[in-house]
């Protein structure tokens, strides 16, 4: 656990580490969230299609399933 000081503005430093292990730069947008007395700091997704590329691959795709449906409705 490590632990900050705000500043004068209500600004916090996030240590070094965690910036790293979440892959937070200069201009990286947190959403920053209340829940039950807990702030919680996210990361959001620089650019979200790209980035939740492959992100379900378990399972059978979208598309794979669609198709199958339509060919059945087809021969219904």
């Amino acid at each position: 656990m490590t632990i900050v000081r705000t500043t004068a503005k209500g600004q916090v430093v996030i240590p070094v580490e965690v910036r790293k292990k979440y892959h937070i730069v200069k201009g990286t947008k947190v959403k920053i969230e209340e829940k039950n007395g807990v702030i919680v700091i996210k990361p959001l997704l620089a650019n979200p299609v790209k980035d939740a590329k492959g992100l379900f691959k378990a399972g059978n795709s979208a598309l794979k399933v669609l198709i199958e449906d339509r060919q059945s409705e087809a021969k219904e």
